[in-house]
């Protein structure tokens, strides 16, 4: 019998014996017996087998028949049989794997016979078919496996501890618990490659290299997989057995790759290339040490079924009197290697143990060793030295690669300079929470983790998905980074390990950490199951009924088999998934509160330092200053401080996503103690967690959003509901303001109103935008329709005024108590990006003035009147009000694209502009009414007035001389406007592919071709690029490159305003900025290097094709 001491402990269900004596599985009918008899005995013994197998579990009796019938079976008892098969967690796949063993190894027919007494054969054949195959292509192996002794029994566990022969004394410096690279199972597969286990560097027997030795380590590692894997399916409390479980699968993993790396010293030693004289290649394997660092689950000793093994490979010359021979009288001196010959041969090395791993054999691949974790990814060497690796992390690593490290452990190869690797990387891990944008980085990993997650996958994810085990490893490595700086006892490796050391010393409530942790043992219990079946690397729940039938039965122990039924699984499942959900703020947030407010006995109270180094690295840059904010609005025994209590934990992990953590947490005491004891506010926030989660992420997005937040309080009220989040349009904006203009008959006050709306519009857009429920291009739009209707509105209250009585005025006397006769009208037209409803936050507004005297009016009278009006009205909404608005930005009305500019009238008649167009206009001023549009006034002279400039700006003939004096217009310009030294790159209105180079080029094409493509005769810069394209003038492609960086430089300008950004039209160069303008793009945590890179990118892209279609000739 093979030794087994060294696999996992277990306590089993006893064992139970047979009630009766074997019966035959097929029973021969009496002769006696007639035809008709026969028949109905044979229906009625069908029946019973039918009734039988399923109350055994078969989820297809009718395939489950044929497998009855084989000859293999025929000595098989019926009663033993199904004794056993009942204990399978799927019966439909122990059965057809039994008959094919029996078919193989007939000796296999016995153990059938005992049934309950081999519960092992039983339940680990119906819990994997990958086993069963494997136990079919070896059939020797039998034996061995099923006569283990898998009940309770004193075993030589492997205990995570450091031996002193591995970290030897450093001065007091602390170091990682690191767990011994000698086991069993390094012992049992050295053994059988031919190595000597106790050689510091072993090598394999000559003939277990290539293929031979592949299949020779490939099959000492299932059949140990097998053991562990019969022990942990026939234990009583599998969630318990867990933790045990991944640590005796990571060092059978790390016994794999010393083994793979014993054949690989045989290979290269034989084998290896130029460079060293050949007598001496096997000296220079023996002269090189190579250390194997585990990473992830594997370093953390919590390794699944099947996975990829995450590692990193560390070199060293062997020092001159350590290496094989060394000093023996008439031996050549021993070789000392240089760097690059030590990197020569340790990729040599790699190269081998990999293939030895997942290499082409008979016995298929173990798993994939993954080195993709080390320094510079795919594209850096597969080995460094311990020097070579510290000068990375001190100059070029990224934070996240530190997160990364928090699991590495030697797991093969040389323990010596694994340790000397762990002990040099060990400060790197712990201060790497003390890094700029260190949080910021890590969350944006994770979110890149679950974006990647195909959609249909999300809610089958057990891993990556919303409350899944990513969720819990990544609460309790961000909590250890924290704290571990300080406190050596969270330096753990395995997160069940972490939890215990982080509540051990009060950093996580006991409560909640034996919460956690059973949830993710139960996690991690469902994955190693649906791996288990195939040893296929997969973290999604079956789909198919009966693969959750099995699932279901797997998990608990033989004795509860079939107890718990599919359906009731999956709700188990998606509780966990709610707690697991609430795990951040439950663990990482709430003891912030205990620090400083009096909660239950049950919570972790942090210390005044812990509780600021855990607000420091969720990104609050003043740790102190969130204490008082927490403090002033948790503390006391009102109602409103109950709730608050109760909303801070999720609101903390909100605002920390958010731009800026510390100003999202002061907006919102500002805008709590604005709203005071307000009832619906806080009732809101606690009822509706969307209403509080789009707050949190206002707040911390800029000041001006907490400003605007403040004053006009009634708009938090639209968090709750997506649909107030979106712009008014323009019907129900015009309704609101003639109700405003019908309750304020005095001017200023009326104007004041209108004004709040305006202001009160910005805000619901601007919330819409940063909460991404609107797009820019309705952003833009939305906001031209707000100034649309700010600017109609003053010139109606003009109008009203005008011809208002004067104030004191009696009614007798008529001419005074009607006001001044009305002599014209007046319609406004829009320009520039007013006119293309293409605003932007701040944006002035463009316009231009036409009016048409009455009939009998005297046309200077009108004129004279008109300019009056027209003047009203620009006062009107740029003059001071009181009391004050907060926060507001008064729009700023530009009409200086009237004919003649600022010298010209401030208002024209028809006549007038159709002389000027006619007579005396240059050619650009033609291109600036391809933006024209009736916003405002006298509907039907706005349309007359649009059908006078047609002509003009989609002329039947466009000249070579006007393509040239609009090509020389545009680089005046770019070299007349653009700021004094300011970077063209990173100019979003002049500079190289900004917005100017994509306006201007449609409006050429407009020039030129909305004569004869109808489709080009819009204000709308992306309505007539795609005109363009549909009439052949411009590629596809071009088209997306130009869209795309108008759109993006669109985006980073309004960011740019709600941020606060000084230089509104340029792509800013702080870190901090160009962060939170990524989070208005669209972009997740950590992409201010990508924002910058794709704005760089996209807009050298852009200008290239600008250049090429602005100056082709026609």
């Amino acid at each position: 019998m093979t030794d087994s001491s060294h696999y996992p402990a277990t306590g089993l269900i006893r064992i139970i014996d047979p009630a009766k004596e074997p019966k035959p599985l097929t029973e021969i009918a009496p002769d006696a017996l007639d035809d008709e008899q026969r028949a109905e005995a044979e229906r009625k013994a069908q029946l019973r087998l039918r009734t039988r197998m399923i109350a055994t579990g078969f989820h297809d009796p009718s395939k489950a028949e044929r497998w009855l019938n084989a000859p293999e079976l025929k000595n098989v008892s019926q009663d033993a049989l199904f004794a056993g098969l009942r204990l399978a967690p799927s019966p439909d796949i122990a059965l057809p794997a039994l008959v094919r063993l029996i078919e193989k190894h007939p000796a296999v027919a016995e153990r059938a016979n005992r049934g309950e007494e081999e519960f092992g054969m039983y339940r680990l054949l119906g819990a994997s078919q990958a086993i069963g195959d494997f136990l079919y292509r070896h059939p020797e192996l039998i034996d061995p496996l099923f006569d283990t002794q898998v009940y309770p029994a004193e075993s030589a566990l492997i205990r995570s501890q450091h031996p002193a022969s591995i970290l030897p004394e450093t001065d007091g410096e602390f170091l990682t618990p690191i767990a011994p690279l000698d086991t069993p199972y390094r012992r049992d597969i050295l053994t059988a490659l031919g190595a000597d286990p106790h050689a510091e560097r072993p090598r394999a027997a000559a003939e277990q290299t290539g293929k031979d030795g592949y299949v020779t380590l490939r099959v000492a590692y299932r059949a140990a997989l097998a053991r562990i894997a019969m022990i942990d399916v026939c234990c009583e409390d599998p969630v318990e057995m867990m933790p045990t479980i991944g640590r005796h699968l990571a060092d059978l993993a790390a016994a794999a790759l010393e083994g793979a790396l014993a054949i690989a010293r045989t290979e290269v030693a034989e084998g290896l290339g130029p460079g060293l004289a050949a007598p001496r290649r096997g000296e220079a394997v023996d002269a090189l040490d190579l250390a194997i660092i585990g990473m992830g689950k594997c370093g953390a000793r919590e390794l699944n079924y099947i996975s990829d093994v995450d590692v990193v490979y560390v070199v060293a010359p062997v020092e001159p009197g350590t290496a094989p021979g060394a000093g023996a009288e008439g031996e050549t001196a021993p070789l000392k290697l240089i760097e690059n010959e030590c990197s020569t041969i340790g990729t040599e090395l790699v190269h081998a143990l990999t293939r030895a791993i997942m290499g082409p054999a008979p016995e298929p691949a173990l798993w994939e060793v993954d080195a993709n974790l080390r320094p510079e990814g795919k594209d850096g060497p597969l080995v460094r030295t311990v020097e070579s690796y510290v000068q990375y992390y001190k100059r070029w690593a990224e934070n996240w690669e530190f997160q990364a490290l928090l699991k590495a452990r030697p797991i093969a190869g040389s323990a010596q300079l694994g340790a000397r690797y762990a002990r040099a990387i060990d400060p790197f891990v712990w201060e790497s929470a003390a890094r700029d944008g260190f949080v910021e980085s890590v969350q944006a990993m994770r979110a890149r983790v679950t974006d990647n997650i195909p959609s249909h996958q999300v809610d089958r994810q057990i891993k990556l998905g919303p409350g899944g085990l990513r969720d819990i490893e990544f609460t309790v490595q961000l909590l250890q980074l924290v704290h571990g700086r300080t406190d050596p006892a969270v330096r753990t490796k395995s997160t069940v390990d972490s939890l215990a050391a982080l509540t051990a010393v009060s950093y996580i409530s006991r409560t909640d950490a034996e919460t956690f942790s059973r949830d993710y043992k139960k996690l991690r219990v469902l994955e190693h199951r649906i791996q288990l079946q195939q040893l296929r690397r997969t973290h999604l729940m079956p789909e198919k009924e009966a693969e959750q039938r099995a699932l279901a039965r797997s998990i608990l122990s033989p004795e509860r088999n079939g107890t718990l039924s599919a359906e009731q699984m999956l709700k188990a499942w998606q509780k966990i998934k709610r707690n697991v959900r609430s795990l951040h703020e439950r663990i990482f947030f709430r003891p912030l509160l205990a620090a400083v407010s009096t909660l239950s006995r049950d919570e972790v109270v942090l210390s005044e330092q812990a509780a600021q180094d855990r607000l420091a690295a969720l990104g609050y840059r003043d740790p102190r200053g969130a204490m008082r904010h927490i403090k002033a609005l948790t503390t006391g025994l009102s109602r409103s401080a109950d709730i608050q209590r109760h909303l801070m934990p999720v609101l903390l992990g909100w605002f920390a996503r958010g731009v800026d953590a510390d100003a999202g947490l002061l907006g919102f005491r500002i805008v709590s103690e604005s709203l005071g004891s307000t009832s619906w506010y806080l009732r809101m926030l606690r009822d509706s967690p969307a209403a509080a989660e789009r707050l949190s992420q206002l707040l911390s997005s800029s000041r001006l959003m907490t400003d605007l937040l403040e004053d006009a309080s009634a708009s938090i009220a639209w968090l709750d509901k997506v649909a107030d989040l979106k712009p008014l349009g323009e019907e129900a904006l015009a309704s609101e303001v003639s109700s405003l203009l019908a309750r304020h008959a005095d001017a200023v006050e009326a104007m004041r109103a209108v004004r709040y709306l305006r202001r009160r519009e910005t805000l619901r857009t601007a919330m819409g935008w940063t909460l991404g429920i609107v797009t820019i291009e309705d952003t833009c739009a939305g906001l031209a329709a707000i100034d649309e209707c700010t600017i109609g509105a003053a010139l109606q209250i003009a109008l009203r005024e005008l011809q208002a009585a004067p104030e004191g005025a009696e009614p007798a006397e008529s001419e005074a108590a009607v006001g001044e006769r009305l002599l014209t009208r007046i319609a406004i037209i829009g320009m520039g990006r007013l006119g293309g409803a293409e605003n932007g936050f701040g944006s002035d507004a463009d316009v231009m003035f036409v009016h048409e005297p009455l009939e009998g009016a005297d046309e200077d009278a009108a004129q004279e009147q008109a300019a009056r009006i027209v003047n009203r009205t620009l006062a009107l909404l740029k003059q001071p009000v009181k009391p004050p608005i907060r926060a507001e930005r008064p729009l700023e009305v530009d009409a200086d694209l009237r004919p003649e500019g600022k010298q010209g009238a401030i208002v024209r008649s028809l006549d007038s502009y159709r002389s000027y167009y006619e007579r005396w206009a240059e050619t650009w001023e033609f291109q600036a009414l391809t933006r024209a549009r009736l916003i405002g006034g006298d509907s039907e002279l706005g349309e007359v007035f649009v059908e006078l400039i047609d002509p003009y700006r989609y002329p039947a003939t466009f000249t070579p001389e006007q393509v040239q004096q609009i090509r020389r217009m545009k680089a005046r310009v770019e070299n007349e406007r653009m700021p004094h030294g300011a970077d063209r790159t990173r100019q979003l209105k002049l500079g190289r592919g900004g917005l100017s180079d994509v306006e201007w080029l449609v409006q050429l094409l407009q020039l030129r071709h909305a004569h004869v493509v109808p489709g080009l005769r819009t204000t709308s810069t992306l309505t007539a690029l795609n005109a363009a394209v549909e009439a052949g003038l411009v590629a596809a492609e071009d088209a997306e490159v130009l869209s795309g960086a108008w759109l993006l430089a669109t985006k980073i300008r309004g960011g740019n305003v709600l941020r606060g950004v000084r230089q509104s039209d340029t792509l800013p160069s702080g870190r901090d900025d160009l962060e939170a303008i990524a989070r208005w793009c669209g972009y997740p945590a950590g992409s201010a290097r990508a924002l910058e890179e794709d704005y760089l990118r996209q807009t050298r892209n852009a200008r290239k094709v600008y250049e090429r279609l602005f100056f082709e000739e026609a």
